[in-house]
């Protein structure tokens, strides 16, 4: 089962273990260190099958090969995946990452990891009683903390290059930006949103969040399954990914598609689908980069604050950029975005 998955992946290695004690899964997918060691979250979740958890993390890695190459810092690309039962809580959850924080260990420094979902500063604490290679430990324990606040300003300079692409203007008064999904990133972009003028729309499952926010916001709550069908400037994914197929971007009536949530397209065609109705896309590896600039510049390549807020900001540079070359070239902004990830991989490795 695993084997065919992983002849299928560009991947460099995979390490998998079953961890018995809990019945969890543990996958590690390290897609490439041309450009230095692999860096990626962790993400903890239920799924159908192990095997949809190892789908889940390749994906991932080549999606967070193609950001550090697109950002140029001098990381490459992994992720990995607890594929449990449940979530496990207390002593058991525990147990599980101390065991999990030795197979990251186990590998040396190839693999360097952080939260991703359902994974929190504190849990990467534990993690890092058994690995020294962990980031965004919580600042009590002297890490950089939650890395959400970088990945909600990445973004929310993200919407402002789309809107000056698309409108002539990055200004967001009078725009309306529809968040889905208010965790810690869609709840702090929103915030962000409403301070510089746009009317923000919010939608999430969970009904007494989705209220809290819109009040903080002065918003208006969406239905979950009226999000697609809601007019909006921006739609901005930040829950779970593959949000955008054949259906969803049929119902979509918006100008842009800019958020947080990885792998937002559930195929390749989605991408062309979007660009065939006139929906600007951003892609989602270069907009929701701000985390991982939070975490490496501030704990390993020693950036101060102002170092950071400008190369958050130039994840809208990087878009615009991207935009100008699709638009050029006759092409999708994802595939624009996948030409200068390719070339900036083919560089470090000819390096």
């Amino acid at each position: 089962m695993f084997e065919d998955l992983l002849r299928s992946w560009d991947g460099e290695e995979a390490l998998i273990r079953f961890d018995r004690q809990s019945g969890a899964w543990m996958f590690i997918c390290i897609h490439s260190t041309a450009r230095g060691p692999a860096g990626g979250g962790t993400r903890m979740r239920t799924y159908a099958a192990s095997s949809d958890g190892l789908v889940d993390a390749m994906r991932l890695s080549a999606a967070m090969s193609r950001k550090m190459a697109v950002l140029g810092v001098p990381f490459g690309g992994g992720k990995a995946v607890l594929a449990v039962p449940e979530l496990p809580l207390g002593e058991a959850r525990r147990e599980l990452l101390l065991r999990y924080g030795e197979m990251v260990a186990s590998l040396g420094g190839t693999f360097r990891t952080a939260a991703d979902l359902n994974i929190s500063p504190t849990d990467l604490d534990v993690v890092a009683e058994r690995c020294q290679f962990v980031y965004g430990t919580s600042e009590e324990s002297g890490g950089g903390g939650d890395s959400g606040r970088g990945t909600a300003r990445g973004v929310f300079y993200g919407i402002r290059a789309s809107l000056a692409h698309s409108f002539g203007s990055d200004d967001l008064s009078g725009r309306t930006v529809l968040v889905q999904g208010v965790g810690s990133v869609g709840k702090a972009l929103a915030l962000l949103l409403a301070e510089a003028g746009a009317s923000v729309l919010v939608s999430d499952l969970a009904a007494e969040l989705a209220d809290e926010v819109a009040r903080s916001v002065n918003g208006a709550v969406i239905a979950a399954d009226r999000v697609y069908d809601t007019e909006c400037d921006v739609f901005a994914p930040c829950a779970v990914g593959g949000v955008l197929d054949a259906d969803s971007v049929s119902r979509l009536r918006c100008r842009i598609v800019a958020g947080s949530a990885n792998n937002q397209l559930a195929s390749p065609a989605d991408a062309d689908r979007l660009h065939s109705a006139g929906i600007l896309y951003a892609p989602d590896y270069v907009i929701n980069a701000g985390g991982v600039l939070q975490l490496l510049g501030l704990e390993d390549l020693r950036w101060d604050e102002a170092t950071l807020e400008e190369k958050l900001a130039g994840i809208g540079a990087t878009l615009s950029a991207i935009y100008a070359k699709a638009e050029s070239e006759g092409i999708t902004s994802a595939t624009a975005a996948e030409r200068l990830a390719v070339q900036g991989l083919a560089e470090a490795r000819r390096a």
